[in-house]
């Protein structure tokens, strides 16, 4: 018996859903809510999915480039032998992965009348070979002519813009020199150019060079054991803060000279904060979407309940109860949430998955490009869907519906019969 009671709410609940002609006004009222709440649960999806890729992408190609951690010292003339003992120690962890001996300057390029200020960094064949970010993202053919003495690998803007051909002979200026009766003389030397480098990121394919590092050692007069920095990758990047604290103790230990040992969220803690930030913000004003979409439920579900004042009243009469009424409307009302979430969820995951096809398609038609690498930083459009938060959204967005309902259900299932049947 309970059950059958129980399928005669739910088949009530559908009859109201279904809107006669004349209830076009709440029907349209009804449709504009579950619209709502699905462009708002779609839009929360896209810009976390959007926000947690472009966050990856970027300190992806940050890391990929500078390490994990980076471990500067007072005396920069770092003797092979020092190295080697320095870089035995820290492989003692297993967590390590590489360790880099890098050399780094500020310099100029110039070609054909055009000059760029550049960051060149000096890194040796092995290391370049065994940067997973670089290696997919250089020709083998460029890598074999970076083996020979005085080439250099450019960006691939920085080379676009320089208007380069392999091969192409190129000055460096450093503002580091010799000294003359006049003064210091900056150092200028032609190179040759191997080929490009594309990781995707302006930054550095508008403005970083690789030299070998013996070449920039010679090229800024500086001593063959002369080290800038090391640099140091761990399997995983996220146990960079806690094992750097135990690195510094066994380095405190084994090393006569000071150091210091930063980790990759401090050296990007703004612009990872940042990021983090912007997210939550994006999230709290997307959500008023949903909001409104709410208050529209609750504006079509008290017209309802005035256009069915009658309807109810005559079965209050015949035995429904209070509390079987606030059922009905309760199913009516989470119906639209349910229904707009599940659409929301379905269009925000098939467009984060394609967001790159339908941005194309964007700025074929406008002919115009949507994301612009020198101000995004990335040359693609990067999304990354976490499920768990979709979940959240999802929760959120049924939530707020049905929190929506309870006000015009509980006025539905307290109407008084005997007065609504008297005026009919």
């Amino acid at each position: 018996m309970n059950k059958l009671f129980y399928n005669y709410e739910l088949w009530i609940a559908y009859r109201y859903l279904r809107a006669r002609r004349d209830d076009g006004f709440i029907s349209i009222v009804s449709w504009f809510s579950l619209i709502g709440i699905s462009l708002g649960v779609a839009a929360l999806i896209i810009v976390m999915s959007v926000m947690n890729g472009f966050r990856e992408e970027l300190l992806t190609r940050i890391m990929g480039l500078n390490g994990h951690a980076t471990l500067y010292f007072d005396e920069k003339n770092i003797s092979n032998n020092n190295f080697e003992n320095i870089q035995n120690t820290l492989f003692n962890f297993s967590e390590i992965k590489k360790v880099s001996a890098l050399v780094e300057s500020t310099v100029m390029i110039s070609n054909n009348d055009i000059n760029r200020g550049v960051i060149l960094k000096g890194i040796s064949l092995n290391d370049l070979k065994s940067n997973d970010l670089l290696i997919e993202n250089i020709d083998i053919e460029t890598i074999k002519l970076f083996g020979e003495k005085n080439f250099i690998i450019l960006g691939k803007r920085l080379s676009t813009n320089l208007g380069l051909k392999q091969g192409d002979s190129i000055q460096l200026i450093a503002p580091t020199g010799t000294n003359t009766p006049f003064g210091k003389a900056p150092s200028a030397k032609k190179f040759i150019f191997a080929g490009t480098f594309d990781v995707g990121m302006y930054e550095y394919d508008s403005s970083v060079i690789f030299m070998k590092i013996n070449d920039l050692r010679q090229f800024l007069g500086m001593s063959e054991n002369y080290i800038d920095k090391i640099e140091i990758k761990y399997f995983n990047p996220e146990s960079a803060e806690i094992l750097n604290s135990n690195i510094e103790d066994v380095l405190n230990a084994t090393q006569t000279q000071d150091f210091i040992l930063i980790p990759w969220m401090e050296r990007h803690k703004q612009l990872s904060n940042a990021l983090e930030v912007e997210k939550n913000v994006m999230f709290i004003i997307l959500s008023l979407i949903i909001l409104v979409a709410a208050f529209n439920i609750i504006s079509s579900m008290i017209m309802l309940v005035r256009d069915k004042q009658a309807s109810i009243s005559i079965l209050k009469t015949i035995g429904m109860s209070d509390y079987s009424v606030l059922k009905v409307f309760m199913m009516v009302g989470s119906s639209i949430g349910l229904l707009g979430t599940i659409t929301g969820l379905f269009i925000g995951v098939i467009f984060s998955k394609n967001i790159n096809y339908i941005k194309g398609l964007l700025e074929k038609i406008s002919g115009t490009n949507i994301f612009e690498a020198e101000i995004y930083f990335l040359s693609s459009l990067p999304a990354k869907i976490n499920f768990s938060e979709v979940l959240v959204v999802a929760f959120f967005s049924f939530f707020i519906t049905v929190i929506a309902t309870i006000y015009p259900a509980w006025r539905a299932s307290k109407l008084d019969p005997v007065k609504v049947l008297r005026h009919v």
